[in-house]
């Protein structure tokens, strides 16, 4: 069985995506499993046991180009792939397997691709959490029919490689014996999903004021670089030499094994929160914008920080109030409080 997947774009819903691919693997044990996804997620997918092929998907995000795409399809071709698990929503995504020649299609309607689905799903409403979305699509639509049908869904686990993880340290000069609090300030969505940086700081100073020994690691991509130097900036002085700022250092895999090093890791709701759920940390997730029943961390070893307010969750990129108070409203004494109340050992 050759399989093709056409994986999301976001970073976190493809860390979600792997829950697909482990529950093939169960139907189709010897199955091959190549997955195309864009540039910045290959490194992901090498992560990815399950995974037998990254393919880079050179067309940009939202480009169309259909001569690309009927190219790389007729390329394809030759892979002579059984089914294919189109993951994205829009009707340019479920091109390439088409040009393909695949004969089975499945995925979600979305831009109304009915004619170039062979198998498509369109009761998202029974399947809330997107995690379960993309392992329905495992089985088929008779045997599935809402979330609760699915006996197990499973957690993503992301393999993580230790020896790379002192060479990081080295790099970076950071210290992996120590109890270490990772911090990932960014949002790629934008920003009505981060946390004020001045929160993050009152947490920093909190956290390292009762031990000597710990450490705080800024992570992030390029784009998090000026938060994570505001972070650093607004932490006491007296601790500033134990902030180490990552952001816009480290590879995706470097980033995957040092946020497996952390004793805990806080986040906004981003693809480095599903990263960090994915190598196993305790995850402290803040939720202004979005919702915990759409894409929460994939593990038990969470606590979940959700605003109240009563526009929540819009799921927009900007506030329409111009206030983000879902997040301002969720202060940093109410998230120690409740980090504290659920890890002692965090004191």
């Amino acid at each position: 069985m050759r399989i093709l997947v056409i994986a999301p774009s976001w970073i976190g819903d493809l860390v979600m995506s792997q829950c697909l691919y482990m529950e093939l693997k169960k139907i189709y044990p010897d199955s091959i499993i190549d997955v195309m996804a864009p540039k910045w997620c290959l490194d992901v997918l090498k992560r990815m046991p399950e995974v037998s092929n990254a393919i880079l998907m050179p067309i940009g995000h939202g480009v169309f180009n259909l001569k690309e795409r009927y190219r790389l399809g007729k390329e394809l071709k030759a892979n002579h792939y059984d089914q294919a698990y189109i993951l994205p929503n829009s009707f340019k995504s479920a091109l390439i397997p088409l040009f393909a020649g695949i004969p089975y299609r499945r995925g979600w309607i979305g831009e109304s691709r009915y004619f170039i689905l062979t198998d498509y799903r369109r009761n998202k409403k029974d399947f809330p959490k997107l995690i379960s979305r993309y392992t329905s699509l495992a089985h088929s639509n008779t045997e599935i029919k809402s979330e609760k049908d699915l006996k197990e869904i499973p957690t993503p686990k992301l393999t993580v490689h230790e020896s790379d993880t002192s060479t990081a340290s080295s790099k970076f000069s950071i210290n992996i014996q120590a109890d270490v609090l990772g911090i990932c300030p960014g949002a790629e969505f934008g920003p009505t999903k981060k946390w004020p940086p001045e929160y993050y700081a009152i947490i920093t100073d909190k956290y390292l004021s009762s031990d000597s020994g710990r450490e705080v690691w800024i992570f992030g991509s390029n784009k998090d670089v000026e938060t994570a130097e505001k972070l650093k900036k607004s932490v006491s002085p007296d601790y500033q030499k134990r902030v180490h700022i990552l952001a816009g250092r480290t590879t995706i895999e470097e980033a995957i094994d040092l946020l497996a090093a952390c004793k805990f890791v806080i986040c906004n709701d981003s693809g480095l929160m599903h990263i960090s759920a994915a190598v196993g940390v305790r995850v402290i997730a803040i939720f202004g914008s979005t919702s915990t029943l759409y894409t929460p961390p994939t593990t038990t070893n969470a606590l979940l920080v959700e605003s109240t307010e009563p526009c929540h969750p819009c799921f927009k990129r900007q506030c329409r109030y111009g206030t983000t108070d879902c997040l301002k409203k969720l202060t940093a004494e109410m998230v120690w409080n409740k980090i504290c109340s659920k890890w002692e050992d965090i004191k």
